[in-house]
This record gives C-alpha cells, sequence and structure tokens, in this order.
C-alpha cells in the first residue's frame, strides 16, 4: 500500500495547469462492500486529449492494492510510482479504449474519513478534494467529468440501505443474503462528486411539484431513532428547490434528490450529486434537542449543498486553485437564501450582520497571517488546507459586490449567462466574471471587470482610510476616500482594488439627508454606491446647511476595514438614528472597540470601570427603544470579541485583553441590571417553540439578560438571579432556553453550576450533538483561576469523549485553543503545549482534523512576550515531527516562516 507520508509535498502552481492528456467519457463501477476488505471494479472508457502531446496515463491512488489491470479486455503492464498507476502501452490514436481496474481497500482502517470509510457500522463516503484516488485509481481531478454507472453489493441484514449518485434503475437480491442496487447518475461529473452510502438507515420522505411541473422524491435519511429530527431539514430543503427556482430559475434536475446524517464527517456537509452527506450537525434539530443557532445554520447548510447541484455541479472547477467558483458563489447564495426568507427588513438586517461578524473575526486575521493567500490562490502544498474562510465568506463577498455594481435584476442576468455558456463544463473564476460582466454591458462591473479582477488574485483586506471636509461658505461637503492594502505572503505590492462604498449622511440630529454630488442635477433620498478605483478619490456633495455624519460602507458593502475618526457624538448619533441597521450596530461596535483599546493601552491595572455614562445610557436607550427587534438589540448589547479586539492592537497581551473585555460585561452587567431584569421578564415567555426571527430574537435578548444578570450577582453575592437561571434551566421547553440558562451558570461560575452540568449530561446522555455542546461549554468557560486546562485534561478522559469523531474533537479541542483565547494563552505556556501535543495527535489518523487545529497559532507574531517566544517554541515541537502529513507540515512551515 502507498502512503501520504512517504516524503515532502510537491507544490501545485496554478500557473502550471495543463489540461489532461486523457479524458475519461463513462465510468462503471461496482462495489462488493465488506468493512476489512471492499473490492471496487472500476470500468473506464477513456480517450486521448488530441491536443496533449502523447504521454503515459498516470492515475492518482492511496491505501489500494491492485488485482488486475487490463486494456481492451487482455492484460497490460503497469508500474506503481509513488501514489501513481501508470500505463505506458496504451492504444494509439484517439478512439476511445476500454480500461479495467480491480483494486481492493480496507474501509474499516480508514480513519482519515477521505475516501470510502465505516462510521457505526455504515459506509460512507468523502471525496472533495482528493479522496476518489483512495477507492480506485483514477484521474482525480475535478475538469475531468464522466458520465457513473454504480452497482454496489452488500449483505442485506447489514446493509439494507444501498445508494448512489443519480436514479436507481436497479436492485434485487443475491446469493447468500446479499443484495445489490444499480444506480445511473444522468448528468456528468467529476469523481469528487462521486458518492455511495450503505447501512441501516430510516428516511423522511418528500414528493414535491416544482414550479416548472416536475416530480422529484426528496428524502432525508438518518439512523433509527433520529427521524424526530429531521422534519427541519425537510423543510429546508423544500424551501431551497422552490428558492433556488423562483430566483434564478434554476430548477431541480433529478428525480429524487437525498441527504444522508453521519456523525463522523470532516466537513459540515458535502454536495455530492444528488447524494448529498452531511455531518449530523447540520441535520439533527427538534426543539428539545437543538438551539435557534443549530436550525438556522441546518436551514443555511442544507441550502448551501442543495444550490451547489447548479453552482458546483453543474458547472465545476476547472482546477482547485478556482474552489471559490463554487464555494464563494454557494455561501453568497446561501446567505441571500436565507436573508429572503426573512420577511421582515429588521431580520434581514440581521442576517448580515451575523455573517460579517464571522468574516471580521475569523477571515480578517486570516487575511493578515501566515496563512493569507487570494481568493483564487496561486499555489498550495495540500488542497485540504485551502477550504478557507477566504475562499469561502471573502469568495461570498466578491460575489456580492459584483450584485452591488450590476443590481439584484442585473446578477440574475449574468447567472443566466453564466448558464448557458458553461452548463456541463468545468470553468475558471474568469470565466463567472465575464458572464455577470457580458450580460451587464453598461454597468460598472464591465467598465472595470480587469481591475476588479485583483479581488482574486490579490490576498489581504483592503484598509479604506475616509475623511469629510465641510466647507459652510459653498454648503459642500467633500469626503477623501483613500485605500491601501498591507504586504501578505508572497505579495509586497499591491495594486487598488475596485470598492463599492455604499453611504448615506445624516445631519446631526439624525436626520437623513438628501445626497447630490457636485455633477449632478437634482439630489437623490436614501443611499448612493460610489466606486472607488484609485489610491485616492475625492467626492463632493453640495446643497448640505450644514455639517453632515457620514453613514459610510453601509450593509458592509465591500469586505475593507473602514478607518474613518469618528467624534463619539457622531457614533452616538449614528446608533440612535441611522435608518441603516448595519451601520447602526456597527456604531455601537466602534464605541466599545474604542473604549477597550483605550483601557488596553492605558499603563497600570486594567480598571473596573473601562465604560463611560455616555456609552452605558446608549446601550440602555437601545434596550428599551421600542421600535427596535430583541435580535438586533442583542447584536448591539454584544460586546466585540476577545479576538475582534485583539486583531485591532499592533501587540496582544491576551490575558489584559481578555481583563478588559471581563470588565466591560461586569460594568455592563452591573451598570444595567434593572434594565437587564425587564429584558428578560418581557421576553423570557414565548410560547410554542418556533425557530423563527421573532421568537429566536425573543430568546437571544433574554439569554443574554440572564447572563448579565448572573455575572451582576457574582459581584454582589445575590443568590437570587442564579437561583432563577437554574429554575429557568430546569422548566425550560426548548433547548435554546435550557441551555442559555446553562450557560449563565457557566459563564458566572456560580455553585449551581456543577449541580446543572451534571444534570444536563443525565438528561442528554443519549444525545451526541447535545453532550458536543455540554463539552464545549466547559472548555469555553472564563479562565478566572487556571481552571480551565486542568478541565479540558480531565473531559478528554471521559467515558463520552472520542478524539477521533471530529464533532467531539472539536467540541473539547477546538473550544479551547481556538474559541477561548483567555484561558489558552496562558502565562506558562502550558495551553500551547496541550495544542501541540493535540495537533501531532490527531495528525497521526486525521490530518484534516489536525491542520484546523494547527491553525490555531497563525497569529503568533503579534503576540506580547512571553507568549510569542512559547508560541514560536510549540510550533516548532510541531514541525520538528518527522512523520507529519503535509496537511500540518504546510500550515506550520509558513507559520514559522520569516
Amino acid at each position: 500500500m502507498s502512503s501520504l507520508r512517504e516524503g515532502p509535498a510537491t507544490v501545485v502552481r496554478r500557473e502550471d495547469y495543463a489540461a489532461p492528456a486523457y479524458w475519461i467519457d463513462t465510468v462503471d463501477l461496482c462495489f462488493d462492500l465488506d468493512p476489512a476488505k471492499t473490492r471496487v471494479l472500476n470500468k473506464m472508457r477513456l480517450r486521448r486529449n488530441p491536443v496533449v502531446p502523447a504521454q503515459a496515463l498516470r492515475l492518482d491512488g492511496e491505501e489500494l492494492n491492485v488485482a488486475r489491470v487490463l486494456v481492451n479486455g487482455a492484460g497490460c503492464s503497469f508500474k506503481i510510482d509513488g501514489n501513481q498507476l501508470v500505463l505506458e502501452s496504451l492504444p494509439e490514436g484517439h478512439e476511445p479504449f476500454d480500461l479495467e481496474i480491480f483494486t481492493i481497500c480496507v474501509p474499516e482502517k480508514n480513519t482519515q474519513l477521505m475516501g470510502l470509510y465505516v462510521s457505526q457500522g455504515t459506509f460512507f463516503t468523502q471525496c472533495e478534494a482528493e479522496g476518489f484516488r483512495r477507492i480506485t485509481y483514477f484521474l482525480d481531478r475535478p475538469d475531468v467529468m464522466a458520465s457513473y454507472t454504480v452497482t454496489l453489493r452488500a449483505d442485506k441484514s447489514k446493509y439494507p440501505v444501498l445508494l448512489s449518485n443519480g436514479n436507481l434503475v436497479d436492485e434485487g437480491p443475491l446469493p447468500d443474503g446479499r443484495h445489490f442496487a444499480k444506480w445511473v447518475d444522468p448528468h456528468k461529473k467529476p469523481c469528487y462528486l462521486f458518492a455511495l452510502v450503505a447501512g441501516q438507515l430510516v428516511a423522511r420522505e418528500q414528493h414535491i411539484i416544482s414550479r416548472s411541473g416536475g416530480k422529484h422524491q426528496l428524502q432525508v435519511y438518518v439512523r433509527p431513532g433520529d427521524m424526530d429530527k429531521t422534519e427541519h431539514a425537510m423543510n429546508s430543503l423544500i424551501a431551497s428547490v422552490a428558492w433556488d427556482e423562483a430566483r434564478f430559475g434554476l430548477p431541480l434536475d433529478l428525480e429524487r434528490f437525498m441527504i444522508v446524517a453521519t456523525s463522523d464527517f470532516n466537513m459540515g456537509a458535502m454536495e455530492n450529486k444528488g447524494l448529498n452527506i452531511f455531518n449530523t450537525k447540520y441535520v439533527l434539530a427538534n426543539a428539545a434537542t437543538a438551539t435557534d443557532t443549530d436550525f438556522a445554520n441546518i436551514e443555511s447548510v442544507v441550502g448551501h449543498e442543495y444550490f451547489h447541484n447548479w453552482t458546483g455541479n453543474r458547472v465545476t472547477c476547472r482546477d482547485w486553485f478556482q474552489l471559490s467558483l463554487k464555494e464563494g458563489l454557494t455561501v453568497f447564495r446561501d446567505q441571500e437564501f436565507s436573508m429572503d426568507l426573512c420577511a421582515e427588513p429588521s431580520a434581514r438586517a440581521v442576517k448580515r450582520i451575523e455573517d460579517v461578524r464571522v468574516l471580521r473575526t475569523a477571515q480578517f486575521p486570516e487575511d493578515a497571517g501566515p496563512m493569507a493567500h487570494p481568493v483564487r490562490p496561486d499555489s498550495y502544498a495540500e488542497i485540504n488546507n485551502f477550504y478557507t474562510v477566504t475562499v469561502y465568506e471573502k469568495g461570498a463577498e466578491v460575489v456580492r459586490m459584483m450584485q452591488t455594481l450590476v443590481g439584484r435584476d442585473g446578477f440574475a442576468a449574468g447567472m443566466k449567462l453564466y448558464f448557458e455558456r458553461h452548463d456541463g463544463q468545468a470553468v475558471t473564476c474568469d470565466d463567472f466574471a465575464q458572464a455577470i460582466a457580458d450580460a451587464n454591458p453598461d454597468s460598472d462591473l464591465a467598465r472595470l471587470l480587469p481591475q476588479f479582477k485583483r479581488w482574486y488574485s490579490q490576498a489581504g483586506t483592503p484598509h479604506v482610510q475616509a475623511e469629510g471636509v465641510y466647507d459652510a461658505d459653498a454648503r459642500s461637503y467633500t469626503l477623501t476616500l483613500s485605500q491601501s492594502c498591507l504586504p501578505t505572503p508572497g505579495q509586497a505590492l499591491k495594486e487598488p482594488f475596485v470598492i463599492p462604498v455604499s453611504l448615506g449622511l445624516l445631519s446631526a440630529d439624525g436626520q437623513q439627508l438628501p445626497l447630490q454630488l457636485a455633477h449632478w442635477t437634482h439630489a437623490e433620498e436614501g443611499s448612493r454606491t460610489l466606486v472607488l478605483t484609485q489610491a485616492s478619490e475625492s467626492f463632493t456633495f453640495v446643497n448640505l446647511d450644514s455639517a453632515p455624519v457620514p453613514s459610510l460602507l453601509r450593509g458592509f458593502s465591500a469586505p475593507v476595514v473602514l478607518e474613518c475618526h469618528y467624534t463619539d457624538a457622531q457614533l452616538l448619533t449614528l446608533l440612535a438614528s441611522d435608518p441603516d441597521p448595519f451601520n447602526r450596530w456597527e456604531a455601537g461596535q466602534r464605541l466599545a472597540l474604542r473604549r477597550a483599546l483605550l483601557a488596553i493601552l492605558n499603563e497600570g491595572p486594567v480598571t473596573t470601570e473601562p465604560l463611560d455614562g455616555a456609552f452605558i445610557g446608549a446601550m440602555r436607550e437601545v434596550l428599551r427603544h421600542p421600535q427596535l427587534d430583541a435580535a438586533f438589540k442583542e447584536l448591539v448589547l454584544t460586546l466585540p470579541s476577545e479576538t475582534y479586539i485583539a486583531e485591532q492592537l499592533a501587540e496582544v497581551d491576551p490575558q489584559r485583553v481578555h481583563a478588559v473585555r471581563e470588565a466591560m460585561r461586569e460594568q455592563l452587567a452591573s451598570a444595567l441590571q434593572d434594565d437587564w431584569v425587564w429584558a428578560f421578564e418581557t421576553h423570557k415567555d414565548n410560547g410554542a417553540y418556533k425557530p423563527d426571527p421573532i421568537g429566536t430574537g425573543r430568546r437571544a435578548l433574554a439569554g443574554l439578560a440572564l447572563g448579565m444578570l448572573c455575572v451582576a450577582a457574582r459581584h454582589t453575592g445575590d443568590a437570587v438571579w442564579p437561583g432563577k437561571a437554574y429554575q429557568h434551566f430546569k422548566n425550560a421547553s426548548n433547548m435554546t432556553d435550557r441551555f442559555n440558562a446553562l450557560s449563565a451558570l457557566v459563564v458566572s461560575e456560580h455553585a449551581l453550576a456543577r449541580e446543572a452540568l451534571t444534570r444536563f449530561h443525565a438528561l442528554f446522555r443519549d444525545e451526541a450533538l447535545v453532550l458536543d455542546k455540554w463539552f464545549a461549554l466547559q472548555a469555553g468557560a472564563p479562565d478566572r483561576n487556571g481552571n480551565v486546562l486542568p478541565a479540558v485534561r480531565k473531559l478528554m478522559t471521559h467515558p463520552d469523549f472520542n478524539i477521533k469523531n471530529p464533532n467531539r474533537a472539536r467540541s473539547v479541542i477546538f473550544s479551547y485553543c481556538s474559541a477561548n483565547p483567555g484561558a489558552f494563552h496562558r502565562t506558562d505556556a502550558a495551553g500551547y503545549l496541550f495544542w501541540s501535543e493535540r495537533v501531532m495527535e490527531l495528525d497521526a489518523f486525521n490530518p484534516q482534523v489536525a491542520a484546523r487545529l494547527a491553525r490555531a497559532l497563525d497569529r503568533w507574531k503579534k503576540l506580547a512576550e512571553p507568549y510569542r517566544g512559547a508560541a514560536r517554541e510549540a510550533i516548532a515541537r510541531v514541525a520538528a515531527k518527522p512523520d507529519l502529513s503535509n496537511d500540518v507540515r504546510e500550515v506550520v512551515t509558513r507559520a514559522l516562516a520569516d
């Protein structure tokens, strides 16, 4: 068998792309499924690519035993060269020929969860990005698209359900208690979209008729006992089918569409054509076991994977450098889907704010770290390392800017042209951008397309500096916008981006002002999008009677850092009156961030009162505001995260950042105590559970209020609110309220927390996803006495902990290392030692998960001493391990690079 650890990885470069020397037209696969010895018969019809010089056929394969190779039915010579099967004596000319390869693999030993593996007695596959080569020898690249016929054979008593891509065309019994199922996928696809599932599963089924009149069968497969948690996933799938056809005219193109859930999965979900395989986290939900966040995530991920049916499957990537072609576009589509399902504009705004928070707390740091890369990377050693927030979330923002520049209808027209040109093809990001521009020839995008595409080729987060000058005599206001972007690895100089800046102007008392640029003949109401294309440009607005308050980057119209010297008075005006909900929230965040940074940078002990009366009063006004939605209030009253605060500093003392944010939270809890009581009592009762925006918002605000009341009680010694929280925990009729109450007790470190945790575990000991929450809450708890790391080590010895299950590993190890900076960054470096141990332990059996954990110390160079030196030592300790996977080695090598 071949090994992934034979030697250093080869760096793959986008500029070296070459078309394959052979095309594969048809694939006929036959599986005899056995956990210890699965036999795979792979019959392919190939032909030489006439535009490529004649050369040997090199097929990719990993951990396979070859039993037979036939060409046109006759034996042939072959050799194994590393992880490739090489055939040199093939038929000449360009006529198709048949190639048959018979191999054996061992799914039960496949701990990487890539290729064909067994989880709890069920067969699953994961082939993206390069997992198909662990099933059979193949041209494992996305630009080779073929038609697939798949026959599955297995013991019927153990594996009664046999699934693969496409449509079921035949099934029946076989001798010795076995049976078979034959599937035909009517659409050509790359091998990364291949899937099979075999096991004891049950299905929720729904028959629908699409807008165009097509009849389809939808199925959600889960393990027996989980059927009661599938209704929301099915409803989300039905809504996705309807939305894609209504918004973009893209119908479901298969007789059936299947979702299968598994608890052992490295990713969130996978869009295999017609047979989506999901992590249970994004399928299973009912009121008793799932939070509002879980329900929202399921809706989003089900939508995302379904939308891939067109943006990723019908049109796919030419090569893996084009990953954002499908992922960035499909994230944008799932964001639009979730927003379109919100009836109220405020609910749409809440969704937008939540998406931007992810971008700014995860992607912006990535853009500023050692793993920084363009949305379309130029090189990689391990493609799995580039399934990143840059490719996904920043890629989605690039697509959103296209829609901003051509309009919603223009974008739909561009999508239509994209599919007319490229259906059934493997294409590039350039092809997509060209289609959107060509469908809108008079747009700013068409005019600026070559420059706009720098968003695909340049890494880093642009900074936009804004300065405004009011001329009282001319009654004009000149806004100067400048842009810059810091160097990133391999890119020292950055050319100007195309940056759409949506803006409005407010009077000092909060009234929205008409907009009239100097060269316009009349004023316009509302917002206007300016397009910044130069290093610096000025825009003059006229007919203004007083200095306006600029509301810039409305709706977060571009993924940039906005640097504007707002006064506190201006921010308070925006917070109180801006008609753009995003900028209203942003004003509150800026006010909080300003106070946090002042307290952090001041010398001496951390003040216990970093917040001033004006800020506290503004927060009270938001909390008590009669017109604002509860969900929006909860977002405004949630302080910026420690990670986001740290990113604003040149040098970071994580313990000081943690102490300041804790002081801010404790002061806000105490100063608004009466208001928190009102908020909790007003929003705690919501009737029968519904995961709709109104109920979700009310529960979120009640949860925040309860947490704040417990924090306040911690300082006063008052036992009333912890007691009420425990009662709320016991009486809750849904997981959101129950978990919010449990979190309030744990975060405030009240004595009742231990009792509540014990009770919670007893209630949900048989619910794996709920236990993940239980583990994560403890690993992510505030670290006031250095006790979190010992607790984490103890959790890893718990009978319910299993490091080989990615969800469980993430719940403990990632919650501590990646999501709890105050506990992770210890002055004694014990957190870093724990991190290095776990990276190496995980790497031994699941390099993909290990590499993601390795990213927890990406920003070590920003740390102050003693953290910086200790972090570097921990990274070097991992890098020195001789048998590291390519996944982890790429991450730690880039982290250590100067």
